[in-house]
């Protein structure tokens, strides 16, 4: 049992023999100054009316009570207006090493999320080009979320929207087409915003090998056919980048499916039944106001398209009539203004506001050497995921992009990640896996071999001051997991996993291991190390990233 949970077993058998109510707002968390033991909490302040007795005194109470009914507990101390500082015995740290040993690849999973439905939808960027190096930070996230969410019990579905409808993609087939008569040597008129890519030209090219007669086509049937042949290629790109990014979607949904089955007239006329829409100028308007936007949005043009909005209505209705009791969309950060409508949207066709999550992805700065990338054109640059990815790696580029809160800008500097060094991140907190398993291996070679689940006569020689502050930390790695999972925020278990490297390399630096001297010493900590070893796994396996055997 975690430590926090230990307390707080112990202290509601106190209040329980006190006939007291466990208050709401008692808070058990890990002392801010060692020197104040190893939790900190507020019981008896918070307490204190319902027992009719100053804080201080009921603090007294509590402290004597633990002191005598908890075994490993080795302090019980009163602080300021009435806190409780309590310090574990190290035997109840050590067992912190039994039960990464019990658990393994487990260890961290808790059981918050208790099966609730989930669906993490993410990237969804349109067919219309190649993933971009913000469609990465974006997909990494999205990804890890889920790993996250699964870790803490939730039942999750991972989902792509294919925006394959409206006027983006009409755009893409003209300029596909507009490019293979521009191949085939017939004078084109280039419209303003076409897409002008050298892989709207690589796309053409292919359909006129395979089709030299495509040209002759109707312009009508000769854009519907370059749009087909042309999303379908760049979907197909998309989705090897992603599995090369290790980025898992379980469903990948249309958006032309929720018009051409009637999903966005049925969701119009819910809305129309509830008073939420209205005729205006011609157009169809959503009254959002009525859930706190600052304005009415259009649903249906006065020319009779459809706005974004509209189908992303429709696709949310469809999502919780899927059976999915929360939504979680991870979007750029410039759709931060859509929102609140889509908090409408969701209130709308029935559903809380907070069913809906979305989890926003700030601006990448590629840099080289400390200096912007110029990302205007593909020529020698590495805007793209696929470029950046062969250029530093799965690994590297998957850890950048959580390195930080997903709503900050990021500089992701190339010239860095490529390092070899404790300057790189990545390297940073894999090179902790790998010099684990490296002393492992060399203490095996040298006579020391460790059981695979230790017991605690083995470890009663962890009693440095170093050794519990590693075991310390290591259990509060299911708190962080769970919390990443309940604040949806992946950046929890990198900065973690940066600490703990940290911690097991200044340890190793003070504390050879092989060395110690004593065998049963070296042994015992050889067990905590490989304690570490398992938990940076662990929190690696969230990311999407590997734990390397040696580097």
């Amino acid at each position: 049992m975690r430590a926090e949970q230990h307390l707080e077993a112990s202290f509601r058998a106190v209040l329980k023999n006190m006939n007291l109510p466990w208050p709401d707002k008692a808070v058990i968390e890990p002392s801010k100054d060692p020197k104040h033991g190893d939790l900190a909490s507020n019981l008896a302040l918070v307490s204190a009316k319902a027992a009719g007795m100053p804080p201080r005194e009921l603090a007294a109470k509590m402290a004597e009570a633990l002191r005598n009914e908890d075994a490993s507990l080795a302090s019980v101390e009163v602080a300021g207006p009435g806190f409780l500082n309590v310090t574990f015995s190290p035997e109840f740290w050590r067992e912190t090493i039994r039960r990464i040993d019990d658990a393994a690849d487990r260890f961290g999973q808790a059981t918050v999320g208790k099966g609730c439905k989930v669906q993490v939808e993410y990237v969804s960027a349109n067919p219309t080009g190649p993933l971009h190096i913000g469609h990465g930070r974006g997909a990494a996230v999205g990804d890890t979320l889920a790993r996250i969410l699964r870790f803490a019990g939730y039942d999750v579905t991972t989902e792509y929207y294919i925006n394959d409808a409206g006027r983006q993609m009409r755009l893409l087939g003209l300029s596909i087409w507009l490019r293979a008569k521009e191949l085939a040597g017939i004078a084109v008129e280039w419209p303003e915003d076409y897409y002008r890519g050298s892989y709207i030209i690589d796309i053409a090219r292919e359909m006129m090998d395979k089709d030299p007669g495509l040209t002759s086509l109707s312009d009508a049937e000769g854009q519907d056919r370059c749009f087909a042949y042309g999303m379908q290629t760049i979907l197909d790109g998309i989705k090897e980048d992603l599995r090369e990014f290790r980025v898992e979607h379980q469903v990948w949904f249309s958006e032309r499916s929720l018009v051409e089955r009637g999903a966005v007239e049925e969701t119009f006329e819910r809305l129309k039944k509830a008073g939420l829409s209205f005729e205006k100028d011609g157009a169809l308007w959503f009254r959002t106001t009525d859930f706190g936007d600052d304005k009415d949005r259009v649903l249906r043009k006065s020319d009779g398209s459809l706005t974004y909005f509209a189908s992303d209505i429709a696709y949310h209705d469809d999502k919780y009539r899927r059976g999915f009791d929360r939504v979680v969309d991870v979007w750029g950060a410039d759709h931060h203004g859509y929102v609140p409508r889509m908090k409408a949207a969701v209130q709308a066709v029935g559903r809380k506001a907070e069913d809906l999550d979305v989890v926003l992805i700030q601006l990448v700065n590629l840099l080289e050497n400390g200096t912007q990338v110029a990302m205007s054109t593909r020529a020698g640059q590495f805007e793209t995921l696929a470029d950046v990815v062969k250029e530093v790696g799965v690994d590297a580029a998957r850890f950048m992009f959580l390195s930080r809160k997903s709503d900050s800008h990021l500089d992701f500097d190339l010239a860095l990640v490529k390092q070899r060094s404790m300057d790189n991140p990545v390297y940073y907190v894999q090179y902790a896996h790998a010099r684990v398993r490296s002393v492992l291996r060399k203490a095996a070679e040298a006579g020391l071999t460790l059981p695979e689940k230790t017991d605690l006569a083995l470890l009663a020689p962890l009693s440095e001051a170093e050794d519990l502050a590693l075991l310390h930390f290591l259990d509060r790695f299911e708190d962080v997991a769970k919390g990443a999972a309940q604040a949806l925020a992946p950046h929890h278990i990198s900065y973690y996993l940066m600490e703990l490297a940290g911690m097991l390399h200044s340890y190793y630096a003070k504390h050879p291991v092989l060395q110690a001297g004593d065998p049963e010493l070296a042994l015992a900590r050889l067990a905590l190390l490989r304690s570490v070893g398992q938990v940076v796994k662990n929190g690696l396996e969230l990311l999407g990233v590997s734990a390397p055997e040696s580097m």
